[in-house]
């Protein structure tokens, strides 16, 4: 990963009342009530008030044609008139046009999620850190960063594990934890999609890689922490001395220094590690005694986050960290891991964390602010909200906790309207694909992150019978989230004007000059030097080894993808924009059935 996650700026959500502009009003959009109107459905009181914006009044009976409405009286003979123009001046041209010659479209292409998600898999297989597996079925690696982390006195393993990030050799703690929370979470709604597809235990098995690293990087066995490890390797930006970015070889080959960054102070980092550990407790809830390890570590990361002397952003101050995964924040980390701690525990200390107002203000939680509805390595903002919306549609709540829980309910509804086209929230390219950090490059790992949010919702909705949503006064069919999500993840898979598949291996069509080291340099036995392989970056040749499964940044602003190696920007997969790739296509994919498994991530929480 070469390039920081700094995008800002704000396109506000604006509340009809306060829509003035006419860039205020195209945010007010009329919906198409016929187009959307869902399938007539009987809700209880409970799941009327799931709705969270008023329905529309009965009104008199009226029939719409077009731009003009009249009683069943004045209809009847427009009808009429309709038929006549009809016979008299539409069907002699129709009739015509079916007996001369016919050029059949093409129908749209039919993308396959169960294959795209188990070559996305592949992909962590292939990112690997550590002494590796017989089975890891990746042929041109090997074992690689034996040595990362000695000294590091937490265990005899130091720091040996985990994953490479991206492209280079670096092991980034932060979106690696990420990833794995994804990861967790995704197996949790959908185990019986993995199973159906035979990738549960390979994925577990993945989880595991990277939460045993994660257990690594702090003292587990002490009853309280005062620091955590945040990353082996790494580069200076403008670094001209053996480092991880300024040599090109491949991870087995390293003989540069790897040095290990370590922080006192880091809530956002404690946050998501706490996270990603809680949320690996549920999927390993039949390994009583690896669950109960992960809860103990959670535990531990989650008291060192709320920690008053060490609230400071994890990368402050540090060059190695700031440049390339700087954290904007604390809060929504707070919100995120104390729910996952919640669900994983069932102690309700994190139920009241979670649902804290507090949190929710200093995270800017309900700021209608376009960026804040984007999930990222960096925001955890939505998918926390959503993840509290599962536990208010699926389970009972009481005072005092309804109320914030109801809040952030609507706002995860504000997220999902501004994600339609339609709501003019977010630029679209020209090919259809939605412009969620402002047209800045590597776009796809947010573009994977939201659709799999909207996927999951539209399956939320549909356990609970409730129909659809409001978008402002106008009530949405889950039809129009799901269309979304769908249409997301067939550009990335190769509906987009380059007719190009952006994850490796996927379709005929996909990038052959992926930025990554491993990848580009042969495994031919030859030890190339830090500079000497800088021949493999350079080359116009193919890399002489598939990435399976990597998704690549991806194209501009204008749909256009350039398949360089040197442009990390267009064609560097990163781990966290892997993960959401995962889950998104976990989520879409019909294999073992649609929808959810509603209960399990349930299972240790009581009745309020």
């Amino acid at each position: 990963m070469l390039s920081a996650n700094h995008w800002g700026g704000s396109f506000e959500i604006y509340n009809e009342a306060e829509s003035t502009t006419d860039d205020e009003k195209s945010r007010n959009i009329e919906w198409d009530k016929a187009a959307l109107q869902p399938k007539h459905r009987h809700l209880d009181e409970t799941q009327k008030s799931w709705l969270l914006y008023p329905q529309e009044t009965k009104k008199k009976k009226y029939v719409d044609l077009g731009c003009v409405s009249c009683s069943h009286n004045a209809a009847s003979k427009w009808i009429l008139y309709a038929f006549v123009f009809q016979l008299l001046l539409i069907e002699p041209p129709n009739i015509l046009a079916k007996t001369l010659p016919q050029h059949e479209s093409k129908p749209p292409p039919a993308y396959n999620y169960t294959l795209a998600l188990q070559k996305a898999l592949l992909f962590f297989n292939a990112q690997k850190s550590g002494k590796l597996p017989k089975n890891n079925g990746i042929p041109w690696r090997g074992d690689s960063g034996l040595q990362d982390g000695n000294g590091t006195g937490f265990s005899k393993a130091g720091l040996v594990g985990g994953y490479y990030d991206a492209g280079d050799n670096a092991k980034f703690h932060f979106p690696m934890a990420f990833a794995m929370t994804m990861l967790s979470w995704s197996v949790i709604e959908y185990r019986q999609k993995y199973e159906a597809i035979g990738e549960y235990q390979h994925t577990r098995d993945l989880i595991r890689w990277g939460t045993d690293y994660v257990l690594l990087t702090f003292n587990s066995s002490a009853s309280k922490i005062d620091k955590i490890y945040c990353q082996v390797g790494g580069s200076r930006i403008g670094s001209r001395v053996p480092d991880d970015h300024y040599c090109w070889q491949r991870p087995e080959d390293m003989d540069y220094p790897r040095p290990v960054q370590v922080v006192h102070s880091g809530p956002d980092l404690a946050g998501e590690m706490a996270a990603a550990l809680a949320a690996a407790s549920i999927v390993f809830r039949d390994n009583k005694a690896y669950s109960e390890k992960l809860v103990k570590g959670a535990t531990k990361l989650y008291a060192f986050a709320r920690d008053f002397a060490r609230r400071r952003v994890y990368c402050s101050g540090n060059d190695y960290i700031e440049t390339f995964y700087n954290s904007s924040g604390y809060y929504d980390e707070y919100i995120w891991g104390a729910t996952w701690l919640y669900y994983a525990t069932g102690n309700i200390s994190y139920f009241k964390l979670a649902t804290e107002p507090g949190f929710a203000k200093h995270s800017n939680a309900l700021l209608r602010f376009s960026y804040l509805s984007v999930l990222s390595w960096d925001n955890k903002l939505p998918a926390a909200m959503l993840l509290l919306t599962r536990y208010r549609l699926f389970l009972k709540t009481a005072y005092p906790y309804e109320e914030m829980l109801r809040v952030y309910h609507k706002k995860t509804e504000l997220n999902m309207c501004s994600y339609f086209q339609q709501s003019n929230v977010f630029h679209w390219t020209k090919g259809g694909m939605i412009k969620l950090n402002q047209g800045r490059p590597q776009p796809l790992q947010f573009v994977a992150n939201t659709a799999f949010l909207a996927s999951l919702y539209v399956d939320y909705l549909n356990a609970t019978g409730v129909p659809g949503l409001f978008c402002g006064r106008q009530f949405i069919s889950l039809a129009l989230p799901r269309s979304f999500a769908t249409s997301q993840v067939n550009y990335i898979l190769g509906d987009n004007p380059m007719k190009m598949s952006y994850v490796v291996g996927y379709g005929t069509k996909f990038p052959r000059h992926v930025h990554h080291r491993g990848a580009s340099t042969p495994a031919d036995k030859t030890r190339y030097s830090c500079t000497g392989g800088w021949k493999w970056r350079d080359s116009s040749k193919p890399n002489p080894h598939n990435i399976t499964g990597a998704m690549v940044g991806g194209p501009d602003k204008f749909d256009q993808f350039l398949d360089d190696r040197t442009n990390y920007n267009f064609t560097e997969p990163t781990l966290a924009g892997n993960a959401g790739l995962v889950a998104a296509l976990a989520s879409l994919t019909s294999s073992g059935g649609i929808g959810i498994d509603k209960n399990s991530i349930f299972a240790a929480v009581p009745s309020l």
